[in-house]
């Protein structure tokens, strides 16, 4: 016995005698200890008191028996079992660690009192974590842990608490047996370690599921929750709190509830995790859950102290774009991230006016654009890049306000005193009035005023002038018109063969085809200005009547789409006289004026006034219809007010022709605006009787809450909860567009559910279409959501996810969207197939067979349907339609509905939204024209001209290359089919067959026979004598008679075999059976005819 047992020994003698102090765990009562099989917990810690060598470990899967001797902090082994040898390990705490250095013994009368008088030496909590770490390296059960939390001593509580926090993942299911023991002590205010009781509770309830309850104690467990913990645990509750503290900031935003009531544990921890993010340099995790916790001073801090300032903001642009689901929201961000950009030494402008644009504040990117011209000439190229990528997002409205302000500013440019300090022709385009005519003028060194003043030329206010009319000529849009039309004439590479063949496969009977036929050259053409295949075929074209002939006419407008200074010249012969019905016809007219809405589609200002004019000197219902469109598209998105009048003007007259036009014409001129205009258009939709002007205000009202998202959920219940399936339809719409390219989860939600549980086919089609415009900034996920609808037993809902296909993902040729076109293009159903083809087309345009080699085949499918004559009518204006959208703009164009910004181009939405609507008006295919965006790099010097450049593509030359041009042969040569051949045919032809071979051997056997009497009777006549001679002639006459009556007899039959036969094949009536009776009957009663049976 070593010198300290034998001290311990007698220092321990005189309370030998006394009786165990008493417990709740076993028959001793005193504490059993489990981790090391056969030795108590005193034995345990003494061992590891002296050394620990050789270490203890328990075995895995060992009984454990126990024999527990308690009598305080000290404590004696029992001589009954040995250690258990295992292989070494790192020692554990050493004595003086573990145990204090004085003696201390519990007795049946003073163990209460020593349970609460307080012990300045008792040792710290962890002491006891690193002791029950070391004791319990291998449990199988956690009930001695468990039965600790019954001592009265608090240390033992936390030695337990301690042990259950390392193995709670491992005993979980047994230590939710004793949860209200553990959450005992956590409500005990008097116990010194409630935290560590809240995180062993919190842990017991994450491995049970119960995420709500675990996050609610670990709140309590303070800064024991390591949010730097790398854990599943951890992760989980991390993400949890993130949850509800941004699902509570967001209800707050909508109640105005004050920040007060957020819990502060829940903000310390996002607090916590934020600062670590921020801390760890991880800039782009803390910027995104700033974003969603609404944490704008975070997000602020976490862009400030980023290395890459730039493209920390980009990033953020980004995410609120994509992932802020609200709009007001996501204004507060770009407010925020416009904020940080203006404090910075060199602002990103670019993104900047980005910004305000759709913050809406035309007036600050006035102020820098205004700033940026008056600087040098880099921020003049600067200024002109910002208007070209603002004129990009097409937006007519804002760009008219930023034009405006800036026109408003060029009076403070000049000395109010000196008059006008600019050229006549610079003047002139900054709108202020002058006695000389514009023109060139030559630069001098003064100029004259009015009054005959001369003034020095302030050469800085000359430049800056010349740049402001520039600007202003890129914001109106008119230069990059200009380049565009350029571009597509140069660069038409259209195949007329192609159409070539399609005329000469329609059929002129069929109005349906030819109308497709003529819209398909429009939009295979589309803004190039060529119009050779109408020239070349006035006939053909001069058939088409009624609305074919307003369609026809509308097709020019496609054709010289941009031409804004020379379009009304191009209409002119088809326009109404002085605004007035003139001579030609009224549908002319009107698709005159709609041709006009086309040419100056969101750059209607020039001929605004003239259409306006046209509309209010007319009462035809369809130049009323034509004027409407083409006011709309003129005034796209303007709101003007005296427009607005004129429209509904038409509108209450109740015609439904010219009414339907004027929902959609006021629809188009309220885009986006969310005016109360919407509820006077619904309130009339319900009170009129034609379903046309229902449907027509319909489209109007959805158009009016584009890009509202949650500002137009009101107006959208109203909608889709209407017993009308025509404003539940609208409605579709009206949520497809408020929501557009933002993949909201609750649209997507409503949309799907209208999709599969409404009684209207119109609104299941509609519904399952509206996908493809909440899902366009998104194309990848549309195939996947859509792809067991396009399975669907109802042929409106596979129309419709063929539609959503073609318009989220339009021109980008993406495998997933081929594959599942595929199988509707050869849909049972002629209007599915008719969808398909239409989308297959939209996806694949300015797609080459080198890219997909499905190309090529669709092409050819597309030549097969077209000259089919067996085909439906449907299914072939699809294919005519999916011809010309292919090739459009001279297969120089593609469908785009994002800007280079990732910026919703509103023209593009708005025209294939309303392209949709030709299920019910055909006249309305050319809106697809506005979605065309031309695939061409434009670089420009300071001059806005076209300079000689080059630049380095490493993709393959056969991506870009134009589909080969068909041939003469390919197009003309019809395909031909097999021919059908009957059974009864085969066998008819067969026999007569036959019966020429036998009726040409009885002839040859007949002539020889004869030939070789003749020849007899010659040779008797010479030998015999002539009364022989006479029998010879008299026999040779005889058989002469005999060979002819056979001749007859075989001709006789000859006859009633083929009357038999045509009898049998074309069935003949009773009239022609008896003549053909008669006939007989006539020839058999011939003398000869009776001889030769009578013969025979």
């Amino acid at each position: 016995m070593t010198f300290f047992e034998r001290e311990r020994q007698d220092r321990l003698a005189p309370y030998d005698d006394i009786g165990d102090p008493p417990a709740n765990n076993n028959a001793s009562g005193r504490q059993r200890w489990w981790s090391t099989p056969g030795k108590t917990l005193a034995w345990v810690l003494s061992y590891i008191a002296d050394g620990n060598d050789p270490p203890l470990q328990m075995s895995p899967w060992q009984s454990i028996s126990y024999d527990p001797i308690l009598v305080g902090p000290y404590f004696r082994p029992t001589p009954r079992t040995a250690p258990i040898l295992v292989k070494p390990h790192p020692p554990a705490s050493t004595a003086a660690q573990l145990i204090p250095s004085r003696d201390v013994v519990v007795s049946k009368q003073t163990h209460a009192t020593h349970r609460n008088k307080p012990n300045p030496r008792t040792p710290p909590p962890h002491l006891f974590a690193e002791a029950a770490m070391a004791a319990v390296a291998t449990v199988s059960s956690a009930s001695g842990i468990l039965s600790m939390l019954q001592e009265p001593a608090e240390e033992l509580k936390l030695h337990a608490l301690a042990s259950l926090n390392s193995v709670v993942h491992l005993f979980y299911p047994e230590i939710s047996t004793s949860i209200p023991t553990i959450e005992s002590l956590y409500e005990d205010e008097e116990f010194d370690q409630r935290q560590l009781a809240a995180l062993v509770v919190s842990k017991v309830f994450y491995y049970l599921g119960e995420l709500n309850d675990s996050l609610s104690y670990a709140l309590g467990a303070g800064p024991l929750f390591d949010v730097s913990e790398d854990s599943d645990y951890a992760h989980a509750l991390l993400a949890k709190a993130l949850d509800e503290y941004a699902s509570f900031k967001t209800r707050a935003s909508k109640a105005t509830v004050e920040e007060e009531n957020v819990d502060p544990r829940l903000e310390t921890i996002v607090e916590r995790m934020l600062e670590k993010c921020i801390l760890d340099g991880k800039y782009q995790q803390a910027m995104g859950m700033a974003v969603e916790c609404r944490r704008l001073d975070k997000l602020e801090e976490a862009i400030v102290q980023c290395d890459n300032i730039h493209g920390a903001l980009s990033y953020c642009i980004n995410l609120s774009h994509q992932y802020v689901s609200h709009r007001e929201y996501r204004c507060e961000v770009l407010r925020c991230l416009v904020k940080i950009y203006q404090t910075l030494p060199h602002p990103d402008y670019l993104s900047i006016c980005q910004c305000l644009m759709f913050l809406g504040e035309p007036e600050t990117v006035a102020n820098i654009l205004d700033t940026l011209l008056s600087g040098s000439k880099d921020d003049a190229l600067l200024a002109y890049q910002i208007a070209f990528d603002l004129v990009e997002n097409e937006n007519q409205a804002f760009l008219l306000n930023v034009k405006n302000r800036l026109d408003a500013r060029t009076p403070a440019q000049s000395n109010p005193d000196s008059g006008s300090a600019l050229p006549g022709d610079q003047t002139a385009n900054l709108g202020t009035t002058s006695t000389e005519p514009a023109g060139d003028v030559q630069m001098g060194d003064d100029t004259t005023t009015a009054n005959g003043n001369a003034h020095p030329v302030d050469p800085n206010e000359a430049v800056h002038a010349d740049r402001l009319a520039k600007i202003k000529g890129i914001l109106s849009g008119e230069k990059s018109i200009q380049l565009t039309l350029q571009f597509l004439y140069t660069h038409n590479r259209s195949d007329l063969l192609i159409l070539k063949t399609i005329k000469q496969a329609v059929e002129m009977r069929n109005s349906v085809c030819h109308s497709a036929t003529i819209c398909s050259n429009a939009i295979m053409h589309a803004g190039t200005t060529v119009d050779t295949f109408l020239r070349e075929n006035l006939e053909w074209l001069s058939r088409a009547t009624n609305w074919a002939k307003f369609s026809a006419t509308a097709g020019l407008g496609v054709i010289h789409r941009g031409h804004l200074q020379q379009g009304r010249a191009l209409m002119a012969p088809y326009l109404p006289q002085s605004g007035a019905v003139g001579g030609g016809s009224p549908y002319s007219e009107g698709g005159a004026l709609y041709a006009l809405g086309l040419i100056h589609a969101n750059h209607g200002e020039g001929i605004k006034q003239f259409l306006r004019e046209s509309l209010r000197n007319t009462s035809a219902e369809v130049i009323q219809h034509g004027a409407c469109l083409g006011l709309g598209l003129a005034s796209l998105g303007t709101a003007d007010e005296e427009v607005y009048e004129d429209i509904k003007n038409v509108l209450y007259t109740d015609s439904a022709v010219a009414g339907e036009a004027a929902g959609i014409g006021m629809g188009l001129l309220m885009v986006g605006t969310a005016s109360e205009k919407a509820s006077e258009m619904l309130s009339y939709a319900h009170d009129t009787q034609h379903e046309k002007i229902i449907r027509g205000l319909a489209l109007g009202i959805a158009l009016t809450v584009y890009g509202r998202e949650e500002e137009a959920d009101t107006l959208i219940e109203q909608m889709t909860r209407d017993q009308d399936p025509i404003l539940r339809y609208g409605g579709m719409y009206a949520l497809a567009l408020a929501y557009r390219g933002t993949a909201n989860n609750k649209a997507i939600h409503q949309l799907l559910h209208f999709a599969v549980s409404d009684v209207s086919d119109d609104v299941r089609r509609t519904a399952v279409m509206a996908l493809g415009f909440v899902l366009y900034n998104e194309p990848e996920q549309t195939p996947r959501i859509v792809s067991l609808l396009s399975e669907s037993y109802n042929p409106h809902v596979r129309y419709g996810a063929a539609l959503a296909v073609g318009i989220s993902c339009a021109g980008t040729g993406l495998s997933d969207a081929i594959s599942l076109l595929e199988p509707l293009t050869s849909d049972v159903v002629d209007f599915v197939r008719q969808g398909a083809l239409i989308a297959m087309a939209m996806v694949m345009i300015q797609t080459n067979e080198s890219f997909d080699s499905r190309v090529g085949t669709f092409r050819r499918q597309l030549e097969k349907i077209i000259l089919d004559k067996h085909e439906d009518t449907m299914s072939k204006m699809g294919a005519i339609l999916a011809s010309g959208i292919l090739d459009a703009g001279g297969r120089n164009v593609t469908i785009k509905l994002l800007s280079r910004n990732k910026h919703d181009k509103l023209t593009a939405v708005i025209g294939l939204a309303v392209f949709s609507q030709f299920w019910y008006w055909y006249p309305l295919l050319y809106f697809i024209s506005l979605a065309f965006s031309p695939t061409a790099i434009i670089g420009l010097n300071s001059d806005l001209e076209l300079p000689k450049f080059e630049f380095v593509s490493h993709a393959k030359p056969s991506l870009f290359e134009y589909p080969k041009p068909t041939t003469t042969q390919t197009t003309t040569s019809a395909v031909k089919l097999p021919t059908a051949i009957l059974s009864t045919y085969a066998k008819a032809k067969s026999r007569a067959k036959k019966d020429a071979e036998s009726k040409a051997n009885l002839e040859k056997t007949t002539e020889a026979e004869s030939k070789a009497n003749q020849e007899k009777a010659t040779d008797a006549e010479s030998k015999t004598s002539g009364r022989r001679h006479r029998k010879m002639l008299l026999v040779l006459h005889q058989q002469r008679q005999l060979n002819h009556r056979r001749r007859t007899v075989m001709q006789c039959r000859l006859i009633v075999q083929q009357r038999r036969r045509l009898w049998n094949q074309n069935r003949p009536s009773r009239s022609w059976r008896t003549q053909l009776v008669s006939s007989l009957h006539r020839r058999s009663s011939s003398s000869s005819l009776r001889t030769a049976d009578m013969s025979l």
